[in-house]
């Protein structure tokens, strides 16, 4: 033992005190292991020097016949106990951190304040020589008084420690209690604490969630349900609203092909017949944006199957135009013709039909002809590193080959029909006037198209090689010295 230490051990004991506090505040979170290594170190050290000088723990404190030191040797061995206490609490929290992860910090706090109350009682029987099993039975009768007073915190708590010892959640866990639903941010001792797709937060107590029905959308894991609702009229024929549907499904690329999604129908009424379609996708910031296209598939859908969803301003009475008329209303591209010139141009469009796994338009052929899918799913094919893979899916009132009327080129891509579909035909020697006569139309056309090359190009460019490194250095690293 150094002789500075041996002069003024309990000078070097704060002083050690105060060191243990600068080095866990200077010390990063991101190195633990470091910091209970510190901690570890300054203990011992604070021990050898109490032990040391006399000043031992299990004992009453020396200098009993001078009373300012005698004093301080007690704050000493009391603080000894407390810094065994936190010292033993940290190295607990960071074994159980590694073990069970965030999940397990309400028992890791329970487990500290345990802790300390023994700390804190040992001392007192050691170190202040006081009647313990008197402060026992006095504050055993506290202890009620407080657990009357506390009923509905204490129930909090222990409800925390079965929600973390039953795990129905878990941290950045998808989940929803009593309607309210959010991930899971935080849970301590009094509540769980949720962030929701509105981005609130919401604090719910623990009691309640531990009575509570809780859905957990984030188990099994990579797979999250969603649902959506559509009501049509009691006159459509259920076979064709489901057939429709399940187009849309098929249409709908982020939806999981396992669980395979489903089409049901839910009720019925004079009002209109309910069908629900539900599915899953892999990660739960798609299910608002695969809602949002799933719904618009079966707009598109069911339209052209000719249902149309009931509402509250709309008549649910058959339109009587045709097929190939209404196809242009409800097409962004064709839309903006006057009427006359839609009726004229409905009567230059031919019905063709492929059945599920036919080509309509193969690879950089150039098309003399645009096609306008009335029905159906159509599958995008892109080659890559001489593999195909399907690029996108399309629907109702979108076009294909119009590369062949604006420049007279093919495009990358192989359109197959993935259900079987009908499509409007409408040649080239007709249609190349009215888009020269209809510069709107034939810039939204170039532009569709300017997408759909840059889109290919971007799917199909190869992935840049990491350079292989060279040198002396990598020499060595690959012969293992």
């Amino acid at each position: 033992m150094p002789t500075f230490i041996a002069e003024h051990p309990m000078l070097c004991a704060l002083a050690l005190i105060f060191i243990d506090i600068a080095v866990w505040r200077l010390i990063s979170v991101n190195l633990a292991s470091w910091k209970l290594a510190a901690r570890l170190v300054i203990f011992a050290v604070f021990s050898a020097v109490l032990f040391n000088d006399g000043m031992n723990p299990m004992q009453l404190a020396p200098y009993a016949d001078d009373t300012t030191l005698h004093l301080a040797a007690t704050a000493l061995q009391i603080g000894w106990w407390l810094f065994a206490a936190r010292t033993l609490t940290v190295l607990l929290g960071t074994v159980m951190m590694q073990r069970v992860g965030h999940t397990g910090r309400l028992l890791q706090d329970l487990m500290g304040a345990v802790i300390f109350l023994i700390a804190i009682i040992a001392a007192m029987a050691y170190v202040l020589d006081l009647p313990v099993k008197g402060v026992l039975a006095t504050s055993g009768a506290v202890a009620i008084i407080v657990g009357l007073a506390l009923q509905s915190t204490l129930s909090d708590v222990f409800s925390g420690i079965v929600l973390n010892t039953t795990k129905p959640y878990q941290l950045d866990d998808w989940i929803s209690i009593d309607g309210t639903e959010g991930r899971v941010t935080d849970i301590d001792w009094r509540a769980t604490r949720l962030q929701t797709s509105q981005g609130s937060l919401a604090v719910i107590p623990n009691s309640l969630a531990a009575k509570a029905k809780i859905i957990n959308f984030s188990r099994p894991a990579d797979m999250f349900g969603l649902a959506v609702s559509l009501q049509v009229s009691p006159h459509a024929r259920p076979q064709t609203v489901i057939e429709a549907l399940e187009r849309a499904m098929l249409g709908c690329r982020p939806l999981l092909a396992t669980p395979a999604p489903s089409v049901a129908f839910k009720s019925s009424g004079s009002g209109g017949v309910e069908y629900e379609i539900s599915g899953f996708v892999p990660a739960m910031g798609l299910k608002r944006d695969v809602r949002n296209q799933l719904y618009d598939l079966a707009f598109r859908h069911l339209q052209a199957a000719g249902v149309s969803l009931l509402s509250a301003t709309e008549s649910s009475a058959p339109s009587l135009v045709s097929g190939a008329r209404a196809l242009l209303e409800r097409s962004p591209i064709f839309s903006t013709l006057r009427q006359e010139e839609k009726d004229t141009f409905s009567q230059n469009m031919v019905l063709q039909s492929f059945r599920s796994g036919e080509m309509i338009l193969p690879a950089g052929e150039v098309s003399d002809h645009l096609f306008i899918v009335a029905s159906g799913v159509v599958s995008v094919m892109l080659t890559k590193d001489g593999r195909k893979f399907e690029a996108g899916r399309m629907g109702p009132g979108e076009v294909i080959g119009e590369a062949g009327i604006l420049s007279d080129q093919g495009v990358p891509a192989d359109f197959l029909a993935k259900t079987y579909c009908t499509l409007y035909r409408v040649e080239k020697e007709y249609l190349k006037p009215c888009l020269d006569a209809r510069h709107d139309i034939s810039e939204a056309m170039k532009a569709l198209l300017d997408f759909r090359l840059h889109a290919a190009q971007t799917l199909t460019q190869a992935t840049p090689v990491a350079p292989v490194k060279t040198g002396f250095l990598q020499w060595l690293r690959n012969r293992g010295l």
